[in-house]
């Protein structure tokens, strides 16, 4: 049975990898903008996944490790949730500033609690209530969805976080004796397989002219491929690669409720890289959305170590 203080060690470990993973994304995802002038998401992804694939299973073999998991449907469905959510959220960065779209994204904290209430029968008092209640009020100030001209893919981060959020909830609850480099091999597969269907889908039945001019980045299919793209492709592969990692090994060593507020570091990482790299300054609206967003996210985890009444 795990002591608090051992239970403090983890959560805090858990954290660090966490932070250390979000500054890394945070820079590789305002790439994005960038490769999008190359290539479309499909293929970014199809192209990405077959750099990566071949690199963590020889580094797992490397280390006498087996590639096949303890369980390959649960890992295949929190695989499959978990790329889902990045297609999504990667298809909204060239729509809106990077962090903007991860403000949606991180509202998967948000998401974690609400299905562990209802998976998990976990109770919720008044103070986590109002923080959700306080986090989408935020996602409302940064997203800005018009109810009477409503643009679908401004809701893609939003729903990128459900996704992420269920993803998550099983990394911890079903798949946390699992090996971190076949979960990071069991994602770089699904999406690979995913986005290789689209790819295809979109190169042989090219889009509507409309999607595609509202959404080049999301709708594009197969161009010509050049070195400017492999070069940056693989830099984005390599810095994911060591994230994703972190990522998972964090969610796996400590309780997912807990870490929320780690993963809102990525919105400073991200902001300051964006204005760094593209000079994007978010608006005083979506500041404040942000701000909500990360103190919903603090409520949640505060109240969930006992620290709120």
């Amino acid at each position: 049975m795990m002591n608090s203080s051992d239970e403090s060690g983890q959560t805090l470990h858990g954290g660090l990898l966490i932070v250390g993973s979000m500054a890394i994304i945070g820079l590789t995802d305002n790439l994005i903008p960038l490769i999008a002038e190359m290539a479309g998401l499909w293929q970014f992804h199809t192209i990405r996944s077959l750099m990566s694939v071949p690199l963590i299973a020889l580094i797992i073999l490397a280390r006498g490790r087996s590639l096949r998991p303890h369980n390959p449907w649960l890992l295949s469905i929190r695989s499959a949730l978990i790329a889902g959510s990045m297609i999504l959220y990667f298809g909204s960065l060239t729509l809106m500033p990077v962090a903007a779209a991860g403000a949606g994204l991180f509202t998967a904290p948000i998401f974690v609690l609400l299905f562990s209430v209802i998976l998990f029968r976990t109770r919720v008092g008044i103070w986590r209530v109002l923080a959700v209640t306080i986090g989408f009020v935020g996602v409302l100030l940064v997203l800005k969805p018009d109810p009477g001209n409503l643009d679908i893919s401004v809701l893609f981060p939003l729903f990128a976080a459900v996704l992420y959020g269920l993803g998550q909830l099983m990394t911890r609850h079903h798949c946390s004796h699992e090996d971190t480099l076949v979960v990071l091999l069991m994602f770089y597969v699904a999406i690979g397989l995913g986005c290789a269907a689209g790819l295809l889908i979109f190169s042989l039945w090219p889009a509507p002219e409309e999607w595609r001019q509202a959404a080049p980045f999301f709708t594009g299919g197969w161009v010509p491929v050049t070195g400017e793209f492999i070069f940056w492709t693989s830099v984005h592969a390599l810095g994911s690669i060591i994230a994703i990692a972190g990522l998972i090994r964090g969610y796996q060593i400590a309780d997912p409720t807990y870490l929320g507020v780690f993963e809102f570091s990525f919105l400073l990482f991200a902001g300051v890289w964006g204005y760094v790299i593209w000079r994007h300054l978010l608006d005083p609206a979506s500041l404040a959305g942000i701000a909500a967003i990360i103190a919903a996210g603090i409520a949640i985890t505060l109240r969930s170590r006992g620290r709120l009444p």
